[in-house]
């Protein structure tokens, strides 16, 4: 497989960093002297006197993004003219009078050029190559006329999408021909690209280098392609400017090896706002996968009609992942991405995609369940009995989280551990305790790590959140499923619901000793939350599959949003979301099986009219209590929305104006406006459940 990827198998991150240095980078006198023959080259043809229609020469190719590999490589010197004809004839006679033009200044050139580069040029119909040479590099550029399309603005108005649109279908337009428009664009882009992430994408154009040499040319992909990739990966996954270049390199592969589902795009110069721009791009969406669209021209997939060559790559990148496993193990961790958006995929496929990419294997679900299993045993039999709470008794352990709803997704997913000891015996003793409690198992918890007891890798979150244990579990013996750690808190909490049964509803006085604590001056709202986790959990996980199959679908959803808008405002919790999924399924459904997308339009339907909602149900608390309905009452007055916790009505999830809904909302509008979710197989609108904002349920 190459030294260089045996080197990485052993030392990850110092040895790849090496070899692309020694191995990858130009010679740094090649580069200077490439760099100034080309600087010298667009000096002469930016010379108004002796070009006067030229505007501005923009630098493509690896050239210009900046992703040149040492020996042989590519790049364009686009010349950008005022004035360029757009139509028949006269323009391809134009465009020959300039590159003959190009061709004899460079010539002449040539003759009085420094003697430690070689310049040739190559002149034929319609084409003109400039090839810079020293001992060690190489490089060949095309030079190719074009109109400045986008005059000497940063960012192109959606009004030179619409031109493109429909000058690339006329018949005066050549295939190709509007690409060169967007070079600058196209080096702006990968101008913000950090120095470690260039070096991943040298690595992976190398590994492409080495794996193409036996294909044909014309089948081949475009390097293009594999650098957008690599930009995609390191976006979703990593996004930091150090980072482990080994996990970069895996998670390219997996890609590769995904590429059935590839559909990669940006936002960065062109969106969904415009109509037309919008068509553009919903025709691309929809196209046979893999699409990577050029992040400068939407109408450019830069990978298609290449299955062939993606087809003969991931048999490469199975080839190359599987040399680094030792002993039937995952070749190493990578980042945890989708090779596809939620976005861009259309109503009748989101089922699959659920399935796919955001539920956890029944695998994962039953380690994750081993792991719950380890954790709990320690807290009932080993936790104290080294310390001066020898005598605590656990009366029971509540599970909780997404784990213990069935909401689980692929990454991300938590479980919740509601540890109910005997001498909590109120909500004070709770309020008061249970930090002394919590301090205690950190203790144990680093004592039992160092002394190697478990065949479990304990990592205790360092975040200081009051009145909570945070840590991750890993067993040492786990495969490749159990890569992302599980995440736990570990909460202590007053055993309020007793003996509770699960089939009657709590006794009222439960609530009306809450209420009274919670109209206190000391009382901090979901303080005891935890307390009522059991009711929490089945309220869900008595759900038809279905509908918590849509709470993933929902859920992930949220996080996109969430990292979206990271800085600008704080969210609703996600609980709230999950919420409303249940109550736009009860209101719209109430069916075990339904159409996806029409739930998820429904639910993202309710967040933009979350200045009406009002949402509560009866089922473990209601009005019959004075006390418990009274302070209902006053629950469901208050500001919208109100969303009210189904197991116990302290918790307004809801949160009046405390949240940024507004952020939610126009995430979601923007979404109900633009995305494939909403589209059915016919490229349809789907239909909506009808939902009132206000309800009692």
């Amino acid at each position: 497989m190459g030294s260089w990827w045996s080197k990485e198998n052993s030392s990850p991150g110092k040895d790849l960093r090496v070899f692309i240095q020694n191995s990858l980078w130009p010679f740094e006198d090649c580069w200077i002297q490439i760099e100034h023959a080309v600087n010298t080259i667009c000096d002469v043809l930016q010379n108004p006197q002796e070009f006067p229609l030229v505007q501005e020469v923009a630098k493509g190719g690896s050239y210009g993004r900046g992703t040149v590999l040492r020996g042989k490589s590519d790049g364009t010197l686009v010349v950008l003219l005022s004035g360029f004809k757009q139509s028949g004839d006269e323009k391809i006679s134009q465009r020959e009078i300039i590159l003959d033009k190009i061709w004899k200044r460079v010539e002449d050139l040539k003759h009085s050029m420094a003697l430690e580069y070689n310049l040739q040029t190559q002149r034929s119909q319609g084409r003109l190559i400039l090839q810079l040479s020293t001992k060690w590099q190489s490089i060949i550029f095309e030079v190719l006329p074009a109109f400045n399309t986008l005059g000497f603005s940063t960012k192109p108005s959606p009004q030179i999408y619409r031109e493109l649109k429909k000058f690339s279908h006329s018949t005066a337009a050549y295939p190709g021909e509007f690409l060169v428009c967007f070079t600058k664009l196209q080096q702006k882009f990968f101008n913000n690209c950090p120095r470690n992430l260039k070096d991943l994408i040298l690595l992976v154009k190398y590994w492409y280098q080495k794996c193409v040499k036996e294909m044909d040319k014309s089948s081949q992909l475009p390097q293009y392609a594999l650098e957008l990739l690599t930009v995609y990966a390191w976006e979703q996954g990593c996004g930091q400017d150090q980072f482990d270049i080994a996990e970069g390199i895996r998670t390219v592969l997996g890609l590769i090896k995904q590429y059935e589902h590839l559909c990669v795009y940006w936002t960065v110069y062109y969106n969904f706002e415009d109509v037309t721009v919008r068509k553009i791009l919903h025709s691309q969406l929809w196209a046979q996968r893999p699409v990577i669209l050029d992040p400068t021209n939407p109408k450019n997939n830069v990978s298609q009609d290449k299955n062939e060559c993606w087809a003969q790559l991931n048999l490469k990148a199975h080839e190359w992942l599987s040399s680094l496993c030792l002993d039937d193990k995952s070749p190493g961790p990578s980042w945890n991405i989708l090779p596809t958006t939620l976005y861009a995929t259309p109503g009748h496929r989101l089922d699959k995609f659920i399935h796919k990419f955001l539920q956890p294997s029944q695998n994962f679900l039953d380690q994750t369940s081993k792991a719950i299993d380890i954790i709990c045993k320690f807290l009932r039999e080993k936790c104290f009995q080294r310390s001066e709470d020898q005598k605590i008794k656990i009366q029971d352990i509540i599970r909780g989280g997404s784990t213990a709803k069935g909401t689980a997704l692929k990454s991300g997913s938590d479980a919740d551990l509601i540890v109910l000891p005997e001498s909590l015996k109120s909500f004070p003793s709770q309020k008061h305790n249970r930090f002394r409690i919590i301090k205690e198992i950190h203790k144990e918890l680093e004592a039992c790590q160092q002394e190697k007891k478990f065949k479990v890798k304990f990592e205790i979150s360092k975040q200081k959140a009051p009145g909570v244990l945070s840590f991750s579990l890993k067993s040492i013996e786990f495969d490749a499923e159990l890569e992302e750690r599980v995440k736990f808190d570990v909460l202590f909490a007053f055993n309020v619901l007793g003996q509770w049964d699960s089939v009657s509803p709590p006794s009222p006085s439960v609530y009306a000793e809450l209420i009274q604590l919670y109209e206190s001056s000391d009382y901090v709202e979901g303080e005891f939350s935890s307390c009522f986790t059991g009711l929490q959990r089945d309220f869900i996980i008595s759900r038809p599959t279905k509908l918590k199959s849509l709470i993933c679908l929902v859920k992930h959803w949220y996080k996109q949003c969430e990292r979206k808008l990271k800085g600008k405002g704080s969210l609703p919790p996600k609980y709230a979301l999950e919420l409303l999924t249940v109550y736009a399924w009860e209101k719209g459904s109430e069916a075990p099986d339904f159409h996806t997308a029409e739930g998820f339009q429904a639910v993202l339907e309710l967040v933009t009219k979350y200045r009406q909602l009002c949402v509560f149900w009866l089922v473990n608390y209601n009005f019959e209590d004075v006390t418990v309905g009274k302070f209902l009452l006053a629950q469901i007055q208050k500001t919208r929305p109100v969303i009210l916790d189904p197991a116990e009505p302290t918790g307004d999830v809801g949160g009046g104006d405390r949240w940024c809904w507004h952020l939610l909302a126009q995430e979601a509008k923007a979404w109900l406006l633009s995305s494939l979710c909403f589209k059915d197989g016919r490229r349809c609108p789907v239909n909506s459940w009808d939902v009132p904002g206000l309800a009692l349920t």
